[in-house]
Order: C-alpha cells, then sequence, then structure tokens
C-alpha cells in the first residue's frame, strides 16, 4: 500500500515538473528571450552593415572573417648574426633565469677563437594585395632579414623584397605561387570614421589567423616613431599584439582601410595602423622602383590656432604657418621665409599642415610648384622647385627635430627619448637619458647583456639627460679606464625597471 503511494506521489512530481517545463518554453518563446539560432541572418548583417547603421544586436564577423582570412599571410623573417662567446656565467640569470635577448646560438657553433654564429628570429603578418603574390607588410617586420619565408596556409614560400619606405614603416614583397592568390582590395581609409566597425587579423605571437574586431577609436595620431611628416595613424580598440604587424585592419566589406603597425605597451587595446591611402600613394614607386622619393620644399610648418590667426591677420585658422626655413633648402632658394602663412600649393587649399604636406610629397623631385603666402598682411605668390627630401628612404627611428648619435667602438646609436617612445615602450616620465636603437653584436656593452631598447641613465655616476651630455661623460672618460653605464630595462606593460650597472674598459 505504502509502494503503491510512493509511486503515484513519484508521478504526479514528474508530471508537474514535465509541465513547468513546457510552461517556461512557451512564455520564453513568447517574450523572444531564447535568441533565435539564425546563424546566416547575422553573417549577412555583418557583410551588409552600413557604418552609423543601428540593429538590434551585434552581428556575427564570421563571413568576414572567412572572406578574408585566405589572403593573410605569416612572415617569418631570420637574421644571422656572428659575436663574440660569452664566457661564464651571469648571476643574475643563475637566480632569476635568461634575461631578454635579441639573437639566440645556432645549435652548432663556427670554428674560431671566440666566435659564435647567431640566428635572430622574428616575425610579423602580410596580406596579398594581387594575385600575383605581391605582399604589403611593415618595413620593420622585414629590415635586415637576411631570410623571409611567407606561410599561408599550409605552404612556405621564399619572399623577395621588391621595396620598402621606412618613413611611412611599409614594404612590399613577392612570392611566386605558381598559381593565382586570393587578395585584398585596398579601401578608403579617408571615408572611414570615428566609431566604425573594424577587424584586423594577424598571426599575434606566433598564433596565426588571429581575429579581432573593434572600432575607430581616433583618426590622424602621431605617435613620434617614424618619420613625423607622414605619420597619420589610424587608432583601433581592436586588439594588436607583437606579430600583428604588417596585417590587414579591414572594414566590413572586407576593403582593407589600414596596415597594422604598432602598439601603445602602457595601455590595453589601443593600436595604430598605416592608413591605406599612404599605401596607394606609394605604391606604384615601390612597384617599379623598391624605393620612395618625394618632393621636398625644405621648411618646417605648423598648424594654426585662433590666437596665431589673430596674430597674423587671418580671418580664420586655416594655413600652415612657416616656422623655419632650412639653409639651401628649395624654399630658402625660392625667397619664402618664417612668419610665412602658407594658403595655397598650386591648386590646393592649404587648410592645415596635412593638405600641404601630402600633396607635396606625392610630387616627384624637380616639379615646380606655386605656393600662395600670406607675408606682412599680402598674398604672395613664390614659385618653388621641389627637391628631393634628404635621407630618403629615412630610418623609423629617425624623428626629425630628435637628437641621435653613435659612438664606433662601443657599437651603438642611440637618441634622445620622445613622448612617442615613452608611449610605445612604456618608458615613465622620471626615467631620463638617451634610448638605445640599435647595438652591433661585437660592441663591448653586448657581452654586458645590453640591448637595443634599453635606456642609459648614467655614465660614471652622472645623470644623463641628453645625447650631447652623454657623449660629453664618455669623451671625458680617460683612455684605458672603465666606464660605469647604469643601464634600465622598462616592462611595457608595469612600467616597471631592472636595472644594472654595464662597466665597459675605454680603448
Amino acid at each position: 500500500m505504502t509502494d503503491s503511494r510512493n509511486r503515484s506521489r513519484n508521478v504526479v512530481t514528474l508530471t508537474l515538473v514535465l509541465a513547468a517545463v513546457v510552461f517556461g518554453m512557451v512564455l520564453a518563446g513568447g517574450l523572444d528571450v531564447t535568441p533565435r539560432g539564425d546563424t546566416a541572418t547575422y553573417a549577412k548583417a555583418a557583410v551588409e552593415v552600413v557604418p552609423g547603421s543601428i540593429g538590434n544586436g551585434l552581428p556575427s564577423f564570421a563571413d568576414l572573417a572567412e572572406a578574408v582570412e585566405p589572403a593573410v599571410v605569416s612572415i617569418a623573417a631570420s637574421t644571422f648574426q656572428t659575436a663574440r662567446r660569452r664566457q661564464g656565467i651571469d648571476p643574475f640569470e643563475f637566480f632569476f633565469g635568461p634575461r631578454r635577448r635579441g639573437p639566440q646560438p645556432e645549435q652548432e657553433q663556427e670554428e674560431g677563437e671566440g666566435e659564435q654564429r647567431f640566428r635572430s628570429e622574428s616575425g610579423g603578418s602580410g596580406f596579398l594585395i594581387s594575385p600575383d603574390g605581391l605582399i604589403v607588410t611593415n618595413n620593420h617586420v622585414v629590415r635586415e632579414a637576411d631570410q623571409l619565408t611567407v606561410i599561408l596556409g599550409d605552404r612556405r614560400y621564399e619572399a623577395e623584397v621588391k621595396g620598402t619606405d621606412p618613413a611611412t614603416d611599409l614594404a612590399l614583397l613577392k612570392i611566386d605561387a605558381g598559381e593565382e592568390l586570393d587578395y585584398l582590395r585596398l579601401g578608403d581609409s579617408e571615408a572611414v570614421r570615428v566609431g566604425d566597425w573594424v577587424m584586423a587579423i594577424g598571426s599575434p605571437l606566433a598564433l596565426e589567423h588571429t581575429v579581432t574586431v573593434g572600432v575607430v577609436s581616433a583618426k590622424g595620431r602621431q605617435l613620434g616613431i617614424s618619420e613625423a611628416s607622414f605619420e597619420n595613424f589610424i587608432q583601433t580598440d581592436a586588439a594588436i599584439n607583437f606579430g600583428n604587424s604588417g596585417g590587414p585592419l579591414v572594414n566590413l566589406r572586407g576593403e582593407v582601410v589600414g596596415i597594422n603597425t604598432a602598439i601603445n605597451f602602457g595601455a590595453e587595446n589601443i593600436g595604430f595602423a598605416v592608413p591605406a591611402d599612404t599605401l596607394k600613394q606609394i605604391l606604384p614607386q615601390l612597384r617599379e622602383t623598391g624605393r620612395v622619393t618625394r618632393g621636398y620644399l625644405g621648411i618646417e610648418v605648423g598648424n594654426l590656432d585662433f590666437k596665431d590667426a589673430e596674430a597674423f591677420g587671418l580671418g580664420s585658422t586655416d594655413g600652415a604657418l612657416v616656422q623655419a626655413v632650412r639653409e639651401d633648402g628649395p624654399a630658402e632658394n625660392a625667397g619664402l621665409r618664417h612668419g610665412d602663412v602658407i594658403l595655397k600649393v598650386d591648386d590646393v587649399e592649404v587648410e592645415e599642415t596635412r593638405d600641404l604636406i601630402d600633396y607635396v610629397s606625392s610630387l616627384p623631385p624637380g616639379t615646380a610648384v606655386s605656393v600662395e603666402v600670406l607675408r606682412d598682411g599680402e598674398r604672395e605668390t613664390v614659385r618653388v622647385e621641389l627637391g628631393e627630401r634628404p635621407g630618403d628612404p629615412a630610418t623609423p627611428e629617425e624623428a626629425p627635430g630628435e637628437a641621435q648619435g653613435g659612438i664606433d667602438w662601443l657599437g651603438l646609436q642611440y637618441q634622445n627619448l620622445t613622448q612617442g617612445l615613452r608611449q610605445m615602450h612604456g618608458i615613465p616620465e622620471r626615467a631620463e637619458g638617451v634610448w638605445i636603437t640599435e647595438i652591433e653584436p661585437d660592441s663591448p656593452l653586448w657581452d654586458e647583456q645590453v640591448r637595443a631598447g634599453d635606456l642609459i641613465a648614467e655614465v660614471n655616476g652622472q645623470t644623463v639627460g641628453a645625447v650631447e651630455g652623454f657623449e660629453r661623460l664618455v669623451e671625458e672618460a680617460p683612455s684605458g679606464s672603465y666606464i660605469r653605464f647604469y643601464v634600465q630595462r622598462f616592462d611595457p606593460r608595469s612600467g616597471r625597471a631592472i636595472s644594472f650597472f654595464a662597466p665597459v674598459r675605454k680603448p
């Protein structure tokens, strides 16, 4: 009897549970709480969404990623060097593990006294822009590489460098696949608006074909890491990391609007891309000659604010104020002066300095241009024959106006700290010194574990404020004496420094 009652209660309980479940499903469906599983609808929205439109929810980016991914490549760059073999054990490494290093030794060593063969491996991303194998990437990905390998899916190709432009940190490679390849179209980066959706694809930290999505956070950023005149970065919060360099930043139509180039170490999801329009301007020269030459006026210009406009008798802030004229340059030879306000060049109205820079740099050296200026309240027209920008191609570290130098016996190249370097490498404002841009493998400081990217803060106990002070302190040290270099290496995420002394005997 008891068993019969228990069975009855169990049946009733089960019936109530099933009824509750059915009622809940009906209610949820009626209220549209459970999202419909129509993935095709969301994928379609990702491709057809119009910038600025508002939908009922976020689109899926799957179709976009699937369409773009076959044209994105990984790039492996190998550099071979010979350096003196390190003797003994570093006590720091004994207790804390190996320091950060550039080159790593190959398994086999060359025969010879105190010499060892090193192979440095680095990498980045890129994307195809033509079916015959032309690939765009960053110049810093391929710079000084002895061997370049392009990985496309499960295939590997040896790559040839067709052209480089350090001033914009762009490079053009070529592979021979023996067949037509998928490629990406270049979009209109000028039309991109802050808030537009963008997708970055690349190989961060060697993780091939990683997709990240975000929006355009800002435009026209200048960081001080390359040729200042040409810096016009697109800022995005789509995650960009080491290895993304050279990969595409695409809009929702799958068009490349930027080339991922840099990140801010001190922040999360603040990345920067070279605009696709910059690539369009230099691409013909990279294809045909392998380098880029630009028209050059030989002036330093700045934008006007309202105070400037009033002081120079202008009705608006349109124009480019000539702050300095370089000696023996085209502008000086044509009679331009500091204090002139450039209002027009040929038929191009100059509203800000970028209008002037972009137009002049798009012309070949030797072109004659008409420059309309406001001078002492009067408009004048000056005819200038453009020269060739000195130092083209320049290196990305050579920001105009920033002191640089090198000491041969130390095997060092260095420069003053800039705000851009501080931001990009996580160097706090309190830190002072000279920033090492290059160090030779046979440098005596190399044996003391000093590397490019380190900061020399003191020489023989005296603070180093700038390049001139650093060189003076090294020069004053007597020959045959030890020079004590105090070196700092900053963690870009925390801003904390590893500090150590690097004593070197001066020859």
